[in-house]
């Protein structure tokens, strides 16, 4: 954690949960720095315990959750930071593979980061960021307007080849049956993943 006036929630997934929380702090009087990140918002003054606990109570009416253990709040940071890569367009340094960047960007080296994802989440990094992946892949082949390769090249895989072998993997068929079925009630919330 950066301080006690920066606070971690769970579940911000989108720029439509960063205005969700940002109305829940708003109706709650809480002030907070602008902009707000997700899952991370810097607070003006340190929260009184009855105000943390009417905000815990606000953001899990709207299916959010406050973050207050350490372990926690990595975990989080790291799914932010993927969610934010591959459905946002977030861009790491070009130097930098995907480890050296999570770690840097956590302040932690990535083997005891990579630990503690498997332990909390049951699943390692790199099989969260496939999961992540080919939900975006979903999402780009049901909107249609880009080829097979176009998606395979923004997701950064090697090939569409390499992209089709995992995007079957994981839902069972090929994207190209995806595509024609438009199987909408096949994609997952992100925070779901």
């Amino acid at each position: 954690m950066k301080d006690a006036l920066t606070i971690h929630i769970k579940h911000m997934v989108c720029p439509r949960c960063i205005s969700a929380v940002e109305h829940i702090l708003s109706t709650q009087s809480i002030g907070f720095k602008s902009p707000i990140l997700l899952g991370e918002v810097q607070l003006l003054h340190p929260l009184t315990d009855t105000q943390r606990e009417s905000l815990n109570r606000a953001l899990s009416a709207q299916g959010f959750e406050l973050l207050q253990d350490k372990e926690d709040v990595i975990i989080n940071h790291v799914k932010q930071l993927l969610i934010e890569w591959i459905h946002f367009g977030r861009s790491k340094p070009l130097h930098m593979n995907i480890s050296q960047y999570i770690a840097q960007e956590v302040g932690t080296d990535y083997s005891t980061i990579s630990k503690l994802f498997s332990a909390y989440e049951g699943i390692t990094i790199e099989k969260y960021i496939i999961k992540q992946k080919i939900e975006r892949a979903k999402e780009l082949l049901i909107y249609g307007e880009e080829s097979l390769t176009e998606i395979s090249y923004q997701l950064n895989y090697s090939s569409p080849q390499h992209l089709s072998r995992q995007f079957k993997q994981v839902t069972g068929m090929s994207a190209s049956e995806f595509q024609k079925t438009h199987r909408y009630q096949m994609r997952k919330p992100l925070n779901e993943i």
